[in-house]
């Protein structure tokens, strides 16, 4: 394995019963980047996020690959995947309230962590919990407080103290601050992105937020429908996106999150869709599709405006990578230089 590959996926599968919601995904996480992961719900951004931690839901079934170092965590028993948890993998999850136990302290569910991992007396771990919430930002005369008593805000903040607690090589933050409002949300994911680096942590992140993709991620990978669509270093897949999905997200960003993100084409700013005061931004036409009836060949297809009505209904495009951009369509040497403006007739 390249040295510099900290988590090493290859040809992931993870099924729901009939359903396969992963499908044939193979991407690396590399030591000490920030991975996004975004695409719209439904892509399976979440499942693969828990095959990379060891924990696919209990009704799942995974196949393919998931490697880092010397562990092999599809089909390994529960005993090697939980030996990882804390010092080789932590998670910091969507609903902070929902991770941590309300009928205890929050610094004593920390304390309770460090033990379990490293065996300290009960004084010292206390000790290393405070500390851990006040390099978060939480006030010492604050950590004995109930997770009810504490803000959204406090909550989040807590959960990451937590997931950093023995600096792991990975965390895994699954859309982290969606219940934030967008102020929170940056200061939460500065936070974030700040304390896994000074740590040496590995970060991979999923997000809607391409805002916060463009100002916290090294590399990003775009998911569609179960399957790697395009991936590559942010700012050349958010200036020169090559899968024409890419470039309807990208062209369809809310306003606040358009200031941040160069939606498309080589001269960044200069290539957004021309638009007048009131008009409503670009949209991808059309819903993702049933998992449980996906068309055949390119799942996008139905809703691609530069679809070729034989192959791309009928062949799936296997990814292809150039200069370290990855991208899986039939016509992604066809995209215009403008490709956000594919996307203006749908609105």
């Amino acid at each position: 394995m390249n040295p510099e590959v900290l988590f090493s996926v290859r040809d992931l599968h993870v099924s729901l019963g009939t359903v396969e919601a992963v499908r044939g995904l193979s991407f690396d996480v590399r030591k000490g980047e920030v991975l996004a992961v975004v695409g719209e719900s439904g892509a399976g951004k979440s499942l693969t996020a828990r095959a990379l931690l060891g924990m696919p839901p209990q009704e799942a079934t995974v196949t393919g690959s998931v490697r880092t170092g010397s562990y092999e965590l599809v089909g390994a028993p529960r005993s090697v995947r939980a030996a990882l948890w804390g010092r080789r993998l932590a998670l910091v999850p969507q609903d902070a309230l929902s991770a941590l136990s309300p009928v205890h302290r929050v610094s004593d569910q920390l304390a309770a962590a460090v033990r379990s991992v490293d065996g300290v007396s009960r004084k010292e771990a206390r000790a290393r919990a405070v500390a851990a919430l006040e390099e978060v930002g939480i006030p010492t005369d604050r950590t004995r407080a109930y997770p009810h008593e504490f803000s959204g805000g406090m909550r989040q903040r807590a959960v990451i103290a937590m997931a950093l607690l023995h600096s792991p090589a990975l965390v895994i933050a699954d859309e982290p601050t969606t219940a934030q409002d967008p102020e929170t949300r940056r200061r939460l994911l500065d936070l974030l992105t700040h304390r896994t680096e000074a740590t040496g942590t590995t970060l991979v992140l999923i997000t809607h937020d391409l805002s916060l993709v463009r100002e916290h991620a090294d590399r990003v990978l775009v998911m569609y429908a179960g399957r790697l669509v395009e991936e590559g270093p942010v700012e050349e897949v958010f200036t020169r996106p090559r899968a024409p999905y890419t470039a309807g997200l990208l062209a369809s960003a809310p306003p606040k999150e358009r200031a941040a993100v160069p939606t498309c084409g080589a001269a960044a700013g200069r290539d957004r869709p021309r638009r007048t005061p009131g008009r409503r931004l670009p949209s991808i036409p059309g819903t993702p599709p049933n998992p449980t009836t996906l068309p055949p060949g390119c799942a996008f297809a139905p809703r691609c405006p530069l679809a070729d009505p034989h192959r791309c209904s009928t062949a799936h495009p296997e990814p292809e990578t150039h200069d370290d951009h990855t991208v899986a369509c039939h016509r992604w040497r066809e995209l215009p230089d403008h490709p956000a403006e594919l996307f203006l007739e749908s609105v």
